[in-house]
């Protein structure tokens, strides 16, 4: 009986040690988000990053790395690069596997938390917002129509009403192949570009090769942000040109969990510091010389 009593009592003792084995790799691998108390004493901020155009080059700079390097020293932690991709970027960073349902989001499943900030030209969208936090808006954006060079279509003469030069580009899309990318602000389906007689497809590619597709022919145009087209005509010259907007104003920002307010509070408080001393503004004449003299506006009402 004492045996017995023996073999139970190892039984539950070694089935307990296996479960606590068992959750500890669970939360381990599953790393949940940190707030600046919890980063502060980890001493690491992890940046989610994707390459994409200037915001984060992939050779370890841009305007996004800059800036969350400058972050993380003025909160005496360490930077670290996590790269991410954009269909990963929201779940690498929440925890949630979402995927855009109108301008509601939803949630389709969990994942490993790796990072504490998403960065890399990222769009306010609504419903990102469902999912994450944005900080502050930092970067000011458009979604541009950008078309071979042989096509007959012509580049607009922009008019100083963003709506009135909105409709003038969707007037000539009439049999257009459109091409852009699902779940980002790039979708053709967000603009009602069919409406107008224009063909959408969505790229299976990334970002950065969606303008050599369309010279190759896979499309005749292709939806881009403001600064990557600017960087995209400087790349491929008689190549490509810009016709003009598709969108309204847009806004870029970081994002951050939902679970991390206090990390959200003192970025917002360190970017504004940012505008005021002049130290954003040479960064962003840097990485994107020709966006103050496109947005000035912008630039103006953050000092």
């Amino acid at each position: 009986m004492v045996m017995k009593q023996r073999k139970t009592s190892l039984h539950r003792i070694t089935l307990c040690s296996l479960l606590t084995f068992l959750l500890m790799i669970f939360f381990v691998g599953y790393a949940f988000s940190a707030d600046l108390p919890e980063i502060k004493q980890s001493g690491v901020l992890r940046h989610l990053g994707v390459p994409y155009a200037n915001f984060v080059t992939g050779s370890g700079d841009g305007l996004d790395v800059e800036m969350i390097k400058l972050f993380a020293q003025q909160q005496g932690v360490k930077y670290e690069y996590v790269q991410t991709t954009w269909g990963d970027f929201i779940a690498d960073l929440s925890g949630k596997i979402a995927k855009p349902k109108g301008d509601d989001a939803e949630i389709i499943g969990t994942a490993p938390v790796k990072g504490d900030i998403a960065a890399n030209g990222i769009t306010i969208l609504p419903w990102r917002a469902k999912v994450i936090d944005f900080s502050a808006p930092t970067f000011p954006n458009q979604v541009w129509l950008v078309a071979r060079a042989d096509l007959p279509i012509k580049p607009i003469e922009p008019s100083g009403d963003p709506m009135k030069d909105v409709a003038t580009v969707k007037s000539q899309l009439k049999g257009l192949r459109v091409m852009g990318m699902a779940n980002t602000c790039l979708d053709p389906s967000l603009y009602e570009l069919d409406k107008f007689g224009a063909q959408g497809s969505v790229f299976e590619g990334s970002l950065n090769e969606l303008i050599p597709a369309v010279i190759n022919g896979k499309a005749d145009a292709t939806l881009q942000d403001v600064a990557d087209a600017l960087m995209a005509v400087e790349k491929w010259p008689g190549k490509i040109k810009i016709i003009g907007p598709v969108s309204e104003m847009q806004e870029l920002a970081y994002g951050f969990s939902k679970s991390s307010p206090q990390l959200r509070e003192a970025f917002n408080k360190f970017f504004e510091q940012s505008m005021k001393d002049g130290t954003y503004l040479k960064l962003v004449e840097k990485y994107y010389p020709a966006i103050p003299k496109y947005y000035p506006g912008f630039f103006e009402q953050k000092k």
